[in-house]
């Protein structure tokens, strides 16, 4: 008998990608093949995201999409999108199932159950009652030579602007033992380099009653022999203090990139987002950090035209910004998200000066990433190569810069000092 064939597409953040991954291995468990999207499946899986408006506009696409390749297919929508928008996607006609965050790990009963009885169209069960981390298998999200460990799930903060607490619930933290486990399962299997993620991995530990933090999770897995890197992924500035800066800065194997979420420069507008710090305190967290990590790359998230941005808050934050001179800056035009505070705040700014705010910021992200590059040329780095491109190895540095290195020496998943000779906006060219 020929196996069922499924098919997944994943949208949003590295969470979403590991718990893709997950059901994927767990279909293969049961006598599923894996193939891909745009191929003709009997099943297809849309791991939403919620993040932003665009975020549901694409996942919406994608299944609308699905049955494009086969018009008998059953089309699932899970994720954060289908957990806060269930009813909406119900009428989207091609979707067939919507299965909310708490019912990922059921996914394969779910639909086998759909399949006998053709009647279960929407299971989404309230995840803020969800009270401890649900394991979803021996299985990890890779890329290239990294291995995504996801840590913690749900959060706490209540941004003004954000869905996510109301998709992934309270926080909910992984035990020590078993993400060690899986680190050690991934080094085992040849991966130099962990990335650590959750949604809100800053409250790593505050759900547990014995006073565990990130930090003693960070210095756990620094201790698994044979693994050579660990990167954090985006992390809330709250956490560095003094006392976590100075056990992190003692990890051997920790990278010194930093993505500290900002989303505003302007303390005012801080507080209307309800993000629980200044801008000022948000300063000083870098300058302890750089005390500690005087190489490090800092990146951030921004946020412009948020409800109530004058042109003098925006200014603020432009000034903020240079000051701080972070290597990269995600730059996002704020979009009303229907069920959130901001979203019926008053003196909403005008898209077109979202957009011209949005271009001068990219444009200073641009020339610091720019002039951090150069910096470089001369400078003997520490390279992780990836994969080849048109005769040149790719790579990262422990500070996330890419480095391309011309060779025909084998270098895929190993790591090598390398001499900065050139450098652009996009990477630095090594020899």
């Amino acid at each position: 008998m020929e196996k069922l064939k499924v098919a997944f597409c994943s949208l949003g953040c590295k969470v979403n990608q590991y718990e893709t991954n997950a059901m994927a291995q767990k279909f293969i468990e049961h006598g599923y093949s894996v193939v891909d999207f745009e191929e003709p499946a009997d099943i297809y899986i849309v791991n939403t995201c919620t993040v932003t408006s665009i975020a549901d506009k694409k996942s919406r696409q994608m299944l609308r999409r699905a049955k494009e390749h086969n018009e008998n297919s059953i089309v699932v929508a899970c994720g954060c999108y289908a957990q806060v928008a269930a009813k909406e996607i119900e009428k989207i006609e091609d979707v067939n199932l919507v299965i909310g965050n708490n019912e990922k790990n059921d996914i394969i009963e779910i639909i086998e159950k759909y399949r006998a009885d053709n009647k279960v169209n929407e299971i989404v069960s309230d995840v803020m009652y969800k009270e401890e981390y649900v394991e979803f298998g021996p299985t990890t999200y890779t890329e290239k030579t990294r291995a995504v460990i996801k840590v913690q799930d749900g959060c706490d903060r209540f941004c003004s602007y954000c869905l996510i607490p109301f998709a992934r619930g309270h926080i909910r933290s992984r035990s020590i033992d078993n993400v060690i486990e899986e680190v050690k399962k991934v080094v085992d299997d040849g991966f130099k380099e962990v990335v650590i993620t959750g949604i809100h991995v800053a409250s790593y530990g505050r759900d547990f009653k014995d006073g565990t933090t990130l930090i003693d999770l960070l210095e756990k897995i620094n201790e698994v022999e044979g693994l050579q890197r660990i990167r954090l992924s985006s992390i809330e500035p709250i956490i560095m203090t003094d006392d976590f800066i100075e056990r992190l800065s003692k990890l051997d194997k920790i990278c010194d990139h930093f993505h500290l979420s900002l989303q505003s420069g302007c303390t005012e507008t801080l507080k209307r987002m309800n993000r629980r710090y200044t801008a000022e305190e948000f300063f000083e967290a870098t300058n302890r950090l750089r005390a500690k990590f005087p190489n490090a790359a800092l990146t951030t998230d921004i946020i412009v035209g948020f409800p109530g941005e004058t042109v003098e808050e925006f200014n603020e934050t432009y000034e903020f910004l240079k000051k701080i001179k972070f290597y990269h800056m995600h730059v996002f035009k704020y979009s009303p998200r229907k069920g959130t505070k901001a979203a019926v705040m008053p003196n909403q700014v005008d898209s077109k000066i979202k957009e011209i705010r949005s271009k001068k910021l990219i444009e200073l992200s641009d020339e610091s990433e720019l002039e951090y590059n150069k910096s470089y040329i001369g400078k003997k780095v520490q390279v992780l190569f990836e994969e080849k491109d048109n005769g040149y190895y790719k790579g990262h540095t422990k500070n996330y810069m890419v480095v391309k290195y011309r060779t025909d020496e084998g270098l895929e998943n190993k790591i090598k000092d390398v001499m900065i000779v050139d450098a652009n906006a996009e990477c630095l060219i090594a020899e």
